[in-house]
């Protein structure tokens, strides 16, 4: 019985205990992952210092491809709020996962085959079915039935437009202003082109979040009140 019992207890103390046996698991792993890396180290010239590099430039351009673009402003069509030179953040994951620009958004979109072979930067006027009119007897933007005061924004000693026009937004699309009206060209120059003047969401780039350049300008750009009270499309053309 004794002899028995001993040979029981040296079989139990021979097994390896359950720590032990997740450690020799995953040590392996760590050291293969780690040995992969100072493989790779090895075949560059530098060293890890460039394989560092390396992974900072890929994270630097998924970045740029998928989340974030800077875009720098060209022209003086968004005066005051964006000035020539300026450096904006264009936030490109705004409009995915079912989420759609609003009015009042400044947003960057494709202008090829609607404005032009470039990229451009205006404010959303009007989104799909709205009535989009100026000027109301005040002489002011009218959207859905619905005066827009635009002073908060509009470029000092501009009028909210020189040129009269009345439309309604095709679904899917919208009407696009700069904010410094005598000097931008934008969705009223357009009207008689194909297309409306229009242009349709999925030619949007992203919404411009924030301007980065220069530090004094640095600030974050939210979309005004004006258009807060303005009703739903289907709620002016019943």
């Amino acid at each position: 019985m004794d002899t028995e019992a001993q040979h029981v207890e040296r079989d139990r103390s021979s097994r390896p205990s359950v720590s032990e046996e997740i450690s020799d698991t995953e040590g392996p792993e760590g050291r293969s992952r780690s040995a992969l890396v100072q493989r790779l180290a090895d075949r560059l010239p530098g060293g890890r210092i460039t394989l560092t590099l390396l992974v900072c430039l890929l994270f630097l351009f998924l970045l740029g491809t998928f989340v974030v673009q800077p875009f720098e402003i060209p022209s003086s069509s968004m005066q005051p709020g964006l000035r020539i030179g300026d450096r904006v953040l264009v936030n490109k994951l705004a409009y995915r996962f079912g989420a759609e620009p609003q009015r009042g958004d400044v947003v960057v979109f494709d202008g090829t085959g609607y404005f032009g072979d470039a990229d451009y930067v205006k404010r959303v006027v009007g989104v799909g079915g709205d009535h989009v009119v100026c000027c109301d007897k005040e002489g002011r933007v009218a959207v859905n039935g619905r005066s827009v005061d635009e002073t908060a924004f509009l470029y000092a000693g501009d009028r909210p437009s020189g040129v009269p026009f009345d439309v309604v937004v095709p679904d899917g699309t919208l009407f696009l202003l700069g904010d410094h009206r005598d000097d931008s060209s934008d969705s009223r120059d357009r009207l008689g082109s194909p297309g409306g003047g229009m242009v349709p969401v999925e030619q949007v780039i992203g919404r411009a979040d924030w301007i980065a350049w220069p530090a004094g300008h640095w600030t974050r750009l939210e979309r005004p009140d004006a258009y807060a009270r303005v009703p739903a499309a289907d709620g002016a053309h019943g």
